[in-house]
């Protein structure tokens, strides 16, 4: 088993839906197994910047005051710790664990990140130890990075023993009830005290540490009530089944892990280092930008690299979802975790230690953790209410009829113990974290990133998508699409005499006449740039120029070119005219070209009831050629403030997204109800989105937001499963038709129920 290096790097992003402005910290992760894991407390230097406020009306949730206390940068001086923790079966152990942690003094902050099973910490002094001891008292364990161990690896033995024990101490209860009822009564009762011990422990720590009204409290009263009143077998079965439900949830929460630990493990721990003519194996941490690596068949990446050799194929599939491999040219990036298909390839180094495309992923999906869904937000308020009520309840039901109509004791203690039961919220609490967890997950598989909750559940709602042109419904790279020679010239020479000319430039369109004419060029002599004009240069002993239509002298262009420039140009094309000495030779169209699946995006969106608007900064007449062929609105010459404008309009009218690609659609992102970045896209594009595809499909779109509304659908179907079970039980309770065990059974049986029903999200088909 390789142990699990971490190496602790500070990462600042703007957190897109609320504008948080707090750094995070990041992991490296070079494992090959990621089931253990090794903490980090190492303090780092907090530096809080602005934070955006993320109150508006333009379709952004209303905050509520942890969202607030997240989103805020802590006071300056603060510092930032992280642990790994061990011991948590749900998404309630994290709340335990954050309550625990808040209530030290000198605590700004603290966040339990589930997923990725992480303590963050935000403190004024280096509290590390009083941490560790407050997370003990709750029942749960730190592992710290300076002792190098490896997380305690649970034995079957160990997670089974105590329910297979407690099973054989139940099955010897009722033989000895079945031989001798008195020896029955006093196993049942020796049976419920060794299953309540540990349970009565842990509801004492966490009333300590600050969840009075977590499940093991009420499992506690209810079995201590059960005993008194001489319900012995049905307290035991109460903690048997209590014990089974924990270990469904433990299962429940593992499977929603691993996805993430599979991307964990995508790193290898090792790299083999060239350097002149010497090979040797380091450790991945150790790896720099501009350091040359070499990669077997069969190999994985450890770093973001670009291809040395002139073309190789990648296996890309763990991040992109894209199963057939990818063939890459010379100086191509190719992204940490993919594979080495067919040939060894020597790759440099292009990303800092923590900071490729894995370790992205990784912290993406941790900071996922903090942006969560409104209605989450508004399920972990409701059960702060819910359980106390409830517990109100019991006690009402327990002394009103006894009271006042005289009715007797134990009948209604044993009711009102039955429904302390009915009032625990797990199921309840966990429905929308699984359903979310699975929906995120689905999506990731998929090659579509979705930054947490809060944008899955937007992304559900939208009903207008506006896209970017260049680089998001085109490729971002112009190809001659038509090549017009004058009389006596063939189309091969105007290519070869421009493409020579070209020859050494890397402008866009330079590059897509080079590819089209071929290799077998003349020589061009004296080439130069003209400032705002074009491309000269001499061939065989004659100036040729290239240049743009609009910079040529009105007379050195007759009639008919200027009507196959206009012709050309309505078309959307850019339009190039090559002279020899002054005379036409001919004319160049190029153009940007549509994605293959643009047309079946754009169609897939309309089944789904969402239109579609392109916002470009290109021309009227580029844009309405493009737009007509898709079928869809568009808005030209477009500045990025533009954008803003235009998404703001489109807002006020709908719930509208964006997708985008480079620096320019930043701004538009933000301002949208999500934004989404294309996986190609810049840094800054990729930050400020809510969500990003990573393999550069524009189909993923329709798959991500198919996968959002049956997300948003399962919640509705947990929650009916969780709030139906509880109000049936209710009824049957008060009524006397159904007793403590059933009711356990309803509160394991609803948790497994909505578990199950949101890990169906993971095997949708989108």
């Amino acid at each position: 088993m390789h142990h699990h290096k971490e190496h602790h790097q500070e990462h600042s992003h703007k957190e897109g839906g609320c504008g948080c402005g707090h750094r995070h910290a990041q992991t490296q992760h070079g494992c090959s197994s990621a089931t253990t894991a090794v903490a980090e407390s190492h303090a780092h230097p907090h530096q809080p910047e602005q934070s955006a406020s993320c109150c508006s009306s333009d379709g952004h949730e209303e905050p509520d005051e942890e969202s607030d206390r997240l989103a805020a940068a802590p006071p300056s001086g603060s510092q930032r710790f992280s642990w790994q923790v061990t011991g948590m079966d749900c998404p309630s152990c994290a709340k335990k664990i954050e309550n625990a942690v808040i209530a030290i003094p000198g605590v700004d902050s603290a966040r339990v990140l589930f997923t990725t099973e992480k303590l963050v910490v935000d403190a004024q002094t280096n509290i590390s130890l009083r941490v560790q001891e407050a997370v003990k008292q709750a029942g749960f364990t730190l592992l710290d990075t300076a002792a190098k161990t490896d997380a305690p690896k649970t034995s079957r033995l160990g997670e089974f023993g105590p329910l297979l024990f407690l099973s054989a101490l139940m099955a010897i209860s009722w033989l000895l009830d079945f031989i001798n009822p008195q020896f029955g009564q006093i196993a049942f009762i020796a049976t419920t005290l060794v299953g309540l011990a540990p349970v009565v422990s842990k509801a004492l720590r966490l009333i300590r540490s600050g969840t009075p009204f977590a499940i093991e409290t009420l499992m506690s009263v209810a079995a201590i009530g059960a005993l008194f009143i001489g319900a012995t077998a049905e307290a035991a079965m109460v903690l048997l089944l209590f014990m089974l439900g924990e270990l469904l949830e433990s299962y429940a929460a593992s499977r929603a892990r691993k996805g993430v630990k599979t991307l964990m493990a995508l790193v290898p721990e090792d790299a083999l280092l060239v350097q002149g003519n010497t090979r040797k194996q380091v450790p991945v941490a150790s790896l720099r930008p501009g350091d040359v690596i070499e990669i077997a068949p069969g190999g994985r990446l450890p770093a973001d690299a670009e291809l040395l050799n002139p073309f190789a194929s990648f296996d890309e599939s763990a991040l992109t979802g894209e199963s057939v491999p990818v063939e890459r040219q010379q100086n191509e990036k190719v992204a940490a975790g993919s594979l080495s298909v067919d040939q060894v390839a020597q790759m440099k180094v292009v990303s800092e230690p923590g900071k490729n495309a894995i370790d992205r992923i990784l912290q993406l999906i941790e900071e996922a953790e903090e942006r969560r869904a409104p209605i989450e937000r508004f399920l972990d308020r409701f059960s702060r209410y819910y359980t106390p009520a409830i517990m109100l309840l019991a006690v009402a039901v327990i002394l009103i009829p006894p009271l006042m109509f005289a009715e007797p004791w134990e009948i209604w203690i044993y009711r009102g113990l039955t429904l302390l039961l009915i009032g625990c919220p797990c199921a309840l609490v966990i429905s929308t974290p699984a359903a979310i967890t699975s929906g995120l997950a689905a999506a990731t598989r998929r090659g579509a990133l979705i930054k947490g909750g809060a944008a899955l559940e937007q992304l559900g709602r939208i009903h207008t998508l506006a896209f970017d042109k260049t680089g998001t419904l085109t490729e971002g790279k112009p190809t001659v699409t038509d090549v017009l020679p004058a009389n006596g010239i063939s189309e091969q020479q105007l290519l070869s005499l421009a493409a020579a000319v070209e020859a050494g430039s890397h402008h866009p369109l330079a590059q897509a006449i080079i590819n089209r004419a071929g290799q077998q060029l003349p020589l061009a002599e004296s080439r130069r740039a003209l400032a705002g004009i074009g491309v000269e240069g001499s061939v065989n002993g004659k100036t040729i120029l290239i240049s743009a239509p609009g910079k040529l002298a009105e007379n050195q262009l007759n009639s008919a070119w200027r009507n196959q420039i206009d012709l050309l140009e309505t078309a959307g094309k850019t339009v190039v005219v090559v002279l020899e000495e002054g005379v036409t030779l001919g004319l160049l169209a190029l153009r940007d070209t549509l994605r293959d699946d643009a047309k079946q995006a754009i169609a897939e969106l309309a089944e789904l009831g969402i239109r579609g608007v392109m916002l470009t900064g290109d021309n009227p007449r580029a844009a309405a050629a493009i737009a007509n062929e898709l079928g869809m609105d568009y808005r030209a010459g477009l500045m990025p403030e533009d954008k803003v404008l235009a998404i703001t309009a489109l807002s006020k009218q709908q719930q509208t997204a964006m997708i985008g690609d480079g620096i320019n659609d930043a701004p538009a992102m933000k301002a949208a109800s999500i934004g989404i970045a294309m996986g190609s896209g810049t840094d800054v594009a990729l930050e400020t989105a809510d969500a990003a595809l990573t393999h550069n499909r524009l189909v993923g779109i329709a798959e991500m937001i198919r996968i959002a509304r049956a997300t948003h659908a399962n919640i509705r179907q947990n929650i009916a499963i969780a709030l139906g079970l509880k109000g049936i039980f209710l009824v049957t309770t008060l009524l006397g038709m159904t007793g403590l065990w059933l009711a356990v059974l309803a509160d394991s049986g609803a948790t497994a129920l909505v578990t199950a029903n949101a890990l169906r999200l993971l095997k949708k088909r989108a």
